[in-house]
């Protein structure tokens, strides 16, 4: 493969990056006090949730399903691990526990259902959804305020200036990473998703993968819930509305793909500093909230877009590759039987070569 075509492959792959360098260039010259340390640690901060909803939404997406349940979950599992608690008078501890037990739980019944059912993912998680968000609205009707501070920990402790929110959501992109990208059981979720028939051919539990992808995503959301119940202190009934269309524009922008078997973690931190960057620009300038909410719709536009046209350049890029082998190969087959010259009338195809036949001696025929 030409070193072009590479070159061209990788920016197609790693396209995220390309517009974050480019908008935080733009932001870093138009936009007061973008650049500011504190601006800059504040977009990590702000983005801590929606970084692992995108993050979950993502490896989901590898294995070629949606799960719609993530932004309920996000709510659900810190809402009934408190009333739990306090009701059985339980530590901090074990509710954090319980919190992320009860995020695994739902995302294994989305996947059990799943495979067992045979039936469609985005209806499914789209009934769980709408199932947990009602069961949050009637469980917890007021805030549950005044939680433990070992339970807020997460989403308001920091060390020195930097935030453990912030730390918390590096230090997963970074296992997930190394999980998708060096081990094998990471790569089954991409060989899942990309080709289903012949992975599950080839060994693999199919279904298995597919229930392991939900519960990350549930395990994921709960995380994010004990972030969001920490930065307010409190747990409330509308924590997570409307992320869940955010987590999809990400991921996508991130590299994952609705067909599925594309993705990675480092592409979805991408997606979703842009995402956090675009909201940061537009408050620092004073964009009207309906603007923002408008913009942000109009992103999501924009990442299913970006998602049609990577598929048809790689393709592209990749037909134009293949025809120039062809014809290199071609060529090189011809120039290598190319076809004797015709000897010109009586004369012997040994004079037309201009070659003289020899003797094992080395010696011509005359001699």
């Amino acid at each position: 493969m030409r070193r072009t075509t590479k070159i061209q492959l990788m920016l197609l792959d790693n396209l995220v990056w390309v517009m974050v360098a480019v908008f935080f260039l733009l932001n870093s010259v138009f936009t007061p006090s973008f650049l500011s340390s504190r601006n800059l640690l504040n977009i990590l901060f702000q983005s801590a949730t929606l970084g692992l909803m995108v993050l979950g939404q993502g490896i989901v997406m590898m294995v070629g399903e949606l799960d719609l349940s993530m932004e309920a979950t996000l709510a659900f599992a810190p809402g009934l691990a408190i009333l739990l608690g306090n009701a059985h008078g339980l530590p901090a501890p074990v509710c954090i526990l319980l919190t992320l037990a009860i995020g695994i739980a739902v995302g294994w019944f989305n996947g059990f259902c799943l495979v067992k059912l045979s039936t469609n993912s985005f209806l499914l998680t789209m009934s769980t959804q709408i199932v947990m968000r009602g069961l949050v609205l009637f469980l917890v009707p007021f805030s549950l305020a005044k939680l433990d501070p070992v339970y807020t920990f997460l989403g308001r402790g920091r060390i020195g200036s930097l935030k453990i929110a912030v730390l918390a959501l590096l230090l997963i992109y970074a296992a997930f990473e190394f999980l998708f990208r060096k081990t094998t059981a990471g790569r089954r979720f991409l060989l899942t998703g990309g080709n289903r028939s012949a992975a599950f051919i080839s060994g693999i539990n199919t279904g298995r993968i597919m229930i392991y992808a939900f519960m990350l995503a549930g395990f994921l959301a709960s995380v994010a819930g004990l972030i969001t119940a920490g930065r307010q202190n409190a747990v409330s009934n509308n924590m997570g509305t409307g992320l869940v269309m955010m987590a999809f524009a990400g991921a996508i922008l991130g590299g994952c793909s609705f067909n599925g078997g594309m993705g990675k973690p480092i592409g979805m931190l991408g997606g979703t500093l842009l995402l956090g960057m675009l909201d940061n620009a537009l408050t620092l300038n004073g964009v009207d909230v309906n603007l923002v909410s408008a913009t942000k719709g109009a992103l999501i536009f924009l990442a299913i877009l970006l998602d049609h046209l990577r598929h048809r350049l790689t393709a592209w890029i990749m037909h134009r590759e293949n025809v120039r082998r062809l014809i290199s190969s071609s060529s090189a087959k011809g120039a290598g039987h190319r076809p004797q010259e015709k000897p010109a009338e009586g004369e012997t195809p040994e004079k037309a070569s201009g070659d003289t036949a020899k003797e094992p001696s080395g010696k011509t025929p005359e001699e």
